[in-house]
């Protein structure tokens, strides 16, 4: 592929930035968002003119849209649109405050809800582009005590990104949803607030929050690596639907897919009994331990 316009958010730190570098490294230009711009200036000052760092807030759709249209001011066009800003908190449901939580989803889908609306019409006219959506493992098989707006929104921009695919799959305009295990990046560190854990969750956040949050082994994923397989994967003809990064993530995605295809099985009967015409009643599965 020739050189390509990349329009990337969150590009800070973490895999924003991974993103940026490894972008700029195979050749193409990239306009870097993020709410401190001026953190990239030692990335502006190595690559110049080919990276544009380029103060948003994601949650304000004005704000996106005037970001994309000085994108497309400055080089012309964009190729590919990553959606990658996005931070979790740490608390259990019972007791996580309404306006933390709405926060959260304010960033973490509202956000790209913004960004993908106000990049559209451009992917539109041009006759294609490709839309990345930075996701979660999280995001496909859930429930990770503590962090539910966060897999929540993670869920919700699945659906969303399903949609989009299908919508502008017409136009040219690829979809792929990155979901990624555990990475050496600050998103359990700075980025993260753990409020009051309960004593009545201890065992449930508390327990993964020390494990697996603030653990000092740290994560085993690689954001710089992460980074290029993301750049090469894009320069594809084809690109998957949703692209699994990281061993845990291989291996959650593959077990959780493995039960529901089991549990599915098991109910297929009672399933199709709720439709007329089909035979009713029907014996419910046993449950565990029956003969």
């Amino acid at each position: 592929m020739s050189q390509q316009v990349w329009f990337i958010t969150g590009s800070s730190r973490g895999l924003g930035r991974a993103l940026v570098v490894a972008a700029l490294e195979a050749g193409d230009r990239v306009v870097a968002t993020a709410r401190r711009p001026e953190a990239l200036a030692d990335v502006q000052e190595k690559y110049g003119d080919r990276v544009h760092p380029l103060a948003l807030d994601v949650t304000r759709p004005e704000a996106a849209r005037r970001a994309v249209e000085a994108a497309v001011g400055r080089y012309g066009r964009i190729d590919v649109l990553v959606n990658n800003a996005g931070y979790a908190n740490v608390s259990p449901i019972e007791t996580a405050d309404d306006d933390d939580v709405r926060t959260q989803f304010e960033t973490n889908f509202w956000g790209v809800h913004h960004v993908t609306k106000a990049a559209l019409p451009v992917l539109r006219r041009q006759g294609g582009g490709t839309v990345v959506q930075i996701s979660s493992v999280g995001g496909r098989v859930g429930g990770s005590p503590g962090i539910a707006s966060y897999q929540a929104a993670k869920f919700a921009v699945d659906g969303f990104s399903r949609v989009l695919a299908a919508e502008t799959a017409p136009f040219g305009v690829r979809v792929m949803v990155v979901e990624p295990s555990g990475f050496a990046t600050d998103w359990a560190g700075a980025s993260m607030t753990v409020h009051t854990i309960p004593d009545a969750y201890e065992e449930t956040v508390g327990e993964l929050n020390r494990r697996v949050r603030q653990s000092s082994d740290g994560a085993a994923g690689d954001p710089e690596r992460a980074a290029e397989i993301i750049v090469r994967t894009v320069r594809r003809g084809r690109v998957p639907s949703h692209l699994l990064l990281g061993v845990n993530a291989v291996t959650m995605a593959l077990e959780y897919s493995r039960r529901q295809l089991a549990e599915a099985t098991a109910w297929e009967k009672v399933s199709r009994s709720a439709d007329f015409g089909e035979p009713y009643p029907v014996d419910l599965p046993p449950e565990h331990g029956d003969s």
